[in-house]
């Protein structure tokens, strides 16, 4: 598994640096989850960010604009309606290998935790191509998709053209 410090090394120090387990708590209780540990991470670590002015990664503190509460409740919703499900490799929500909607891109990419089918399975990251049926899954852990990303590699999320020098993030307003 990638490391916070792997991360940190090509995206930046983190500044937001939340400790308060309040937020994940409230959200996993309401979702039936508890989200994996380096995704905990890496979203308290930087906070509700672009990427690269790509990717979108979100906190779940209640008092920030960008909340991750809010954008799963309404992509849950929008992923849920019946013309949009056929998109997906299974359904989404909170159970066994169902997926759960964590970041988006301005390209037109969702992506999703699949939640392990059994307790010692791990989590992988799926990424869907809003602009065509395609999705594609990724046999690694959220931190290991990220570093991935960070590092210009394919994770069907291209950041080559949005990051030419080095990557960055900034904080959404």
């Amino acid at each position: 598994m990638a490391t916070l410090p792997e991360i940190q090394a090509l995206l930046g120090e983190p500044q937001f640096n939340w400790s308060d387990p309040a937020p994940w708590i409230e959200l996993e209780r309401e979702l039936g989850i508890e989200f994996p540990a380096d995704f905990r991470e890496i979203v308290d670590a930087y906070g509700s960010i672009s990427i690269n002015k790509q990717l979108y990664l979100k906190h779940p503190a209640g008092h920030l604009l960008h909340s991750l509460g809010k954008n799963i409740r309404l992509d849950l919703e929008l992923w849920r309606e019946e013309d949009m499900a056929e998109f997906l490799p299974s359904s989404v929500g909170a159970g066994p290998g169902e997926l759960m909607p964590v970041a988006t891109a301005t390209t037109g990419e969702a992506v999703f935790l699949r939640v392990p089918e059994t307790p010692s399975s791990p989590w992988r990251v799926v990424v869907q191509e809003f602009d065509s049926p395609a999705w594609t899954l990724h046999e690694m852990t959220f931190s290991e998709w990220l570093l991935a990303y960070l590092r210009g590699e394919d994770v069907t999320v291209c950041s080559r053209n949005f990051a030419p020098g080095r990557p960055f993030f900034e904080f959404l307003p």
